[in-house]
């Protein structure tokens, strides 16, 4: 598996080593001690989710509050997407900036996002199947959205994708500056000391 580090800190991309033969293709898609190795702590999963969308949909931008967060560890497994890792955490030296990931079923790659990213992603085929590892439960109080036709964030959407489909509930969230002035989005600070609080958890249970 090969792990390269996203523009955006904290964020990864995965992409694992395929053997195919006459019979079809084998992967290891998730390797917890590689990822642990990479972020410093281990993934402590709590939820696994899937969606199903059409081609054009947008989903997010999504994110929950910290502590505890949700960090995620997304993957195609059918179809293609286009995945986004957005800069919330105010204070970060890539506040407001992405960066984006083609996830599908060809190369089969995965993104890893850790706790206080923005998370989007948008569908480029119909019928394509994501699935997210995700280190919390969910819990409705403390999800959050942004607006992912944000001028400021300014996410770029593939021609192929033709016309966004957005949810009222992802269309009606707020802006980036709105989101910050009214203290909803988490800090670089506060998240640094919750990803350290992680590794030394992790320190301890070696």
């Amino acid at each position: 598996m090969q792990i390269r580090e996203l523009k955006i800190p904290d964020a990864y991309e995965l992409t694992p080593k395929q053997h195919a033969d006459d019979r079809g293709v084998f992967l290891e898609w998730y390797r917890f001690d590689r990822l642990e190795e990479t972020i410093g702590h281990a993934l402590d999963l709590r939820q696994a989710n899937l969606s199903v969308s059409r081609k054009g949909v947008v989903r997010g931008i999504h994110f929950a509050s910290i502590p505890r967060g949700q960090a995620k560890y997304v993957t195609a497994v059918r179809g293609a997407v286009l995945d986004y890792v957005i800069d919330i955490r105010v204070g970060s030296p890539t506040f407001g900036q992405w960066d984006s990931v083609l996830l599908d079923d060809v190369d089969r790659r995965s993104v890893y996002l850790a706790e206080g990213l923005g998370h989007a992603f948008v569908s480029l085929t119909d019928d394509a199947i994501v699935t997210y590892l995700v280190s919390d439960t969910f819990n409705p109080t403390r999800e959050h959205g942004i607006n992912p036709l944000d001028a400021d964030i300014d996410l770029v959407f593939p021609p192929e994708a033709g016309v966004p489909l957005l949810s009222p509930k992802d269309t009606d969230g707020p802006s980036l500056e709105h989101a910050a002035a009214s203290g909803l989005l988490p800090t670089w600070d506060e998240s640094r000391a919750f990803y350290d609080s992680l590794t030394t958890s992790s320190m301890g249970k070696a």
